[in-house]
């Protein structure tokens, strides 16, 4: 039997404590976390505690840990800024990588990422865990075995009330590159082309927002300081593939709306559409409709349900991500969520901020070349 990965943690901050390492920490029989990093050293000093061997390292300079050849694998879960750089060298240095959303700041940035992973071998993904929830496996299935027919038509819903992420540094444009389009609308894009399985874009245009900087009352996660918050709140996007389908991306961390979508996407066939709603308990909804018998029909899937004392594998999208990334390490298979796919959502997000500046409709061939 293979002995567990050792992996190498980068980044001890809120998503490495909200999904990776508690995912991780699930999976002992096929990786243990030996090593962290941070640049404040008493994050990592604290993970390494509660999470890691009992003999795990901890760095505060990400290069001191590349060094140490026993890392087969390194979770990047920094600022979007360093996404780049530190993967590029991680997979230099011989270690496979799983990077956090989104791949990069920009798709320069990606493809560097990218190149370096075949370049060296090495497997790269990037943390689009939205993909492990049951209503998108089943969703993708369907669209594999064609039950909607020609997918001309979807809606990618990033869409949150006025839930601002006031922690970390979400609202600083110089770090993350954005605002709540790289951060959450990317989620969103990446469900919709997935199920699609349409990786071609034509054309993206794209209006970008910074209407409630000011306007902090009611907010989920509390107030932020306007003088920091130099991002968007809001995002749109219509973006036009080859094939002629169409895709319509919302995306929003406060609009005035009682119908709030977050990572959810709504399809739209010849023979029939899907949609994720938003349920009893906030629960996601998979709801197909079609014409059979004569009638228009809907069917929904038991996503959730349970049987009592019995509810089979039931495990969070963040630990069934963990479990097939470290999977298809040991057994040389790809990942789910492969990096040639992340690196168009980051050019499709890349192309809607330009357009949102320039006012024009981006040609996304002429995009690709100058951004190559």
């Amino acid at each position: 039997m293979n002995e567990p990965l050792k992996i190498g943690i980068i980044g001890c901050g809120a998503i490495a404590h909200q999904k990776h390492m508690p995912s991780l920490a699930k999976l002992p029989h096929l990786g243990k976390m030996v090593a962290f990093c941070d640049v404040v050293e008493d994050r990592a000093i604290t993970a390494a505690a509660e999470f890691g061997v009992p003999d795990a390292a901890v760095y505060t300079d990400y290069k001191e840990l590349l060094k140490d050849k026993s890392i087969d694998v390194v979770h990047v879960l920094t600022p979007n800024l360093y996404h780049s750089f530190i993967t590029v060298d991680a997979l230099e240095s011989g270690k496979h990588v799983m990077c956090e959303k989104p791949m990069a700041i920009n798709s320069v940035e990606a493809k560097k990422m990218l190149d370096a992973s075949r370049r060296t071998g090495k497997k790269l993904t990037i943390g689009y865990q939205n993909r492990f929830n049951e209503e998108s496996q089943v969703l993708y299935r369907a669209c594999s075995k064609g039950d909607l027919g020609e997918v001309y038509m979807a809606k990618a819903h990033a869409v949150r009330r006025k839930a601002v992420p006031t922690w970390g540094v979400f609202t600083d444009k110089k770090l993350q590159g954005g605002g709540a389009l790289i951060d959450i609308g990317t989620h969103a894009l990446d469900l919709t082309l997935w199920c699609m399985d349409n990786y071609k874009p034509q054309s993206v245009t794209g209006s970008v927002y910074y209407k409630m900087k000011d306007n902090i009352e009611g907010n989920l996660f509390g107030p932020w300081d306007p003088a920091t918050f130099d991002v968007e709140d809001s995002a749109f996007a219509f973006i036009k593939m080859e094939d002629g389908a169409t895709v319509f991306l919302e995306c929003s961390w406060a609009l005035n709306t009682t119908d709030a979508k977050e990572a959810k996407t709504s399809l739209f066939g010849v023979d029939g559409g899907a949609e994720m709603k938003v349920g009893a308990n906030r629960k996601t909804e998979l709801v197909f409709n079609k014409a059979q018998y004569g009638k228009l029909v809907e069917i929904t899937p038991n996503t959730g349900a349970s049987v009592a004392y019995f509810t089979g594998k039931d495990e969070a999208p963040g630990v069934l991500e963990a479990e097939q990334w470290l999977e298809c390490i040991i057994h040389d298979t790809d990942p789910l969520v492969k990096a040639e796919q992340a690196y168009v959502v980051t050019q499709i997000l890349e192309a809607v901020y330009q357009s949102a500046e320039t006012g024009k409709t981006i040609d996304f061939a002429e995009f690709v070349t100058l951004n190559q």
